[in-house]
């Protein structure tokens, strides 16, 4: 077969041998118990329902665990954390996020499917609309005085999440954090997704990685290429989880100090 078409075959493959439903992998015995604070959250949760995979509980404590205290400003003095979640399902998950972060965080969900309104909270608001919707997302951004955490939970469609993304990351106070879960997906072709497929979340990230060293070579520049540029410090990969932290900067610049040798 000609070699355009062998990405697109693997796909295919990779798509038929990996898309059981979720709900049918289990935990091996082999599995370590998750550890660290949101896991005891988790393990003691009695509230609504909601579902993680095990290794996402440690992967929460190494990303949130900065802004626990409050989100952290220039000065070094702290302000309340302005967390949304997108994807509440039962609304659990917003449960959990009220336990770790306290009773000062503004947490707020949105969701497609209009039963989960009763999802909420009079603490724990849950908005409907679509998170492929701009002036939704806005809205409820502008209604929330801002955000510094997105975590998209959502419907795990790769066109979804890029337009969940290109809306709330110019949003996203600098400092902050968006997280995308379930990126697993980004393999799964009924998801839009397919090994190394254009237009996948996973492919997207791994393209901003090239937009943030963009500095030091030539290349056609979209948005999210120049986003990453000026806005993006670091990105993180996990397991079926991508996080980006956003830090606005110019140029980098080198600095050179102490006595040459020769």
């Amino acid at each position: 077969m000609r070699a355009r078409n062998v990405g697109l075959w693997m796909a295919s493959k990779i798509d038929e041998v990996v898309v059981p439903p979720l709900q049918s992998f289990r935990a091996s015995a082999d599995d370590p118990a998750p550890d660290g604070d949101f896991a005891g959250i988790f393990a003691s949760h009695t509230g609504r329902n909601t579902t993680k995979w095990s290794h996402y509980l440690g992967i929460y404590d190494r990303l949130f665990a900065p802004y626990r205290a409050g989100f952290p400003a220039a000065d070094g003095s702290t302000r309340p954390l302005r967390l949304l979640e997108i994807g509440v399902r039962h609304g659990g998950s917003l449960e959990l996020w009220r336990q770790y972060f306290g009773p000062s965080a503004t947490i707020v969900g949105i969701d497609i499917d209009p039963r989960c309104a009763d999802a909420g909270r009079e603490d724990l608001p849950v908005h409907i609309g679509s998170q492929a919707d701009p002036t939704f997302l806005r809205s409820v951004v502008t209604g929330m005085g801002g955000v510094d955490i997105v975590v998209d939970d959502g419907s795990h469609v790769a066109r979804h999440q890029r337009a969940s993304l290109d809306t709330l990351f110019p949003l996203l106070e600098d400092g902050g954090i968006y997280v995308v879960e379930d990126t697993h997906t980004s393999y799964w072709l009924r998801y839009g997704g397919g090994y190394r497929r254009p237009g996948s979340f996973v492919s997207v990230a791994k393209g901003m990685v090239d937009g943030i060293n963009g500095w030091y070579f030539k290349s056609p520049r979209g948005p999210r290429f120049t986003m990453a540029m000026h806005e993006i410090g670091s990105i993180e990969f996990f397991d079926s989880v991508v996080a980006i932290r956003k830090s606005v900067h110019g140029r980098p610049h080198m600095m050179a100090t102490g006595t040459k040798s020769f």
